[in-house]
């Protein structure tokens, strides 16, 4: 009997070769053609099957293993599993902590530890009664020796202290420690309370900055007696350790030359500057201490004045002049 053929590698059959070659002309092509497609087209379709065949058993596996790694992860979150199951936009959303404001005292008190704590509070009082929404303020504490830097610049919207100055008292005021305060023309004396700060300028004592009383019968005179604040040499360590003391001005806050002109830029244009020394007249007539501020800070009791100064006076010679009246 005989026997079929081998059947060709590479999806060729075995009764058409690559070698059998017919014209183009000849009736057999059409014939051909067509044979071979009915033999070739159950291959095309049985690897089409096998390939989609494979292709979802790959989607299937991957599919298990998602399964597998979310169940395992639900089954370590445990009870916060379901809250995470849940979209997006319906979680429940958690209110963001905000940090609490303080009161200005307890913010002055942490950028200047060294400053009383109670002339700070009377420079917030006084502060937030005439602008609670002031950027700069500036506090002079006359009760200490000139000899010991007593000027404290404050930047309240970034809570920063910016400066920490030594600051001179005038003539008529006293020697190393200040004991008298006026608000007359020439009289040489420093004035206490509040100011409110103005424009700066170049006079006599060069870069400078006036100053605005706002206290009536207290320093509501300061622009006319010229009480500004200017720089001078003789408020250094090199001039107390020559003369034993701080020099003194006409009545001026005079600060140390090389820090002047970054210190009154930062105070200019209505920022604020609070003198203080334990006067009973001032504390217990001062209206910026006495009055409830608009935000609500709590009011301070005056019954009793505050000297944080030491009390011994030691008497020098005059050091230096300054001021602009």
């Amino acid at each position: 009997m005989p026997t079929s053929p081998p059947r060709q590698l590479h999806g060729r059959h075995p009764l058409f070769p690559s070698t059998l070659r017919f014209p183009l002309s000849s009736p057999l092509c059409p014939a051909l053609s067509l044979f071979r497609k009915g033999l070739s087209e159950p291959l095309l379709a049985e690897q089409s099957v096998a390939k989609r065949g494979l292709a979802k058993l790959s989607l299937a596996k991957r599919s298990l293993a998602k399964l597998g790694i979310a169940t395992l992860s639900l089954a370590t979150l445990g009870p916060a599993a379901p809250a995470l199951a849940q979209p997006f936009s319906q979680q429940p959303s958690q209110p963001v902590s905000q940090p609490q404001s303080q009161p200005l005292p307890q913010t002055l008190e942490q950028l200047a530890p060294e400053a009383s704590p109670r002339v700070l509070e009377l420079a917030a009082q006084a502060l937030n009664c005439a602008d609670p929404d002031a950027k700069r303020l500036a506090v002079i504490d006359f009760s200490r020796s000139a000899n010991k830097k007593r000027l404290w610049v404050f930047d309240l919207q970034q809570q920063r202290l910016l400066f920490k100055e030594l600051v001179s008292h005038g003539q008529g005021t006293g020697q190393e420690f200040a004991r008298a305060f006026s608000n007359t023309p020439d009289s040489h004396q420093s004035s206490l309370g509040l100011f409110r700060t103005k424009q700066s300028y170049t006079g006599s004592n060069g870069y400078s900055l006036r100053l605005e009383g706002l206290e009536p019968g207290i320093n509501d005179r300061a622009y006319e007696r010229a009480i500004v604040m200017h720089g001078a040499d003789y408020v250094s360590e090199d001039f107390i350790e020559a003369n034993g003391r701080l020099g003194r001005s006409w009545g001026c806050p005079a600060v140390p030359s090389d820090v002047a002109k970054p210190l009154i830029d930062s105070l200019e244009d209505n920022q604020y500057l609070f003198a203080y020394y334990p006067d009973q007249q001032w504390l217990e007539n001062s209206e910026f201490l006495a009055c409830q501020s608009r935000k609500g800070q709590r009011n301070v009791v005056l019954s009793k004045a505050v000297d944080t100064g030491e009390r011994t006076v030691v008497m020098q010679h005059d050091g230096g002049q300054g001021g602009d009246s």
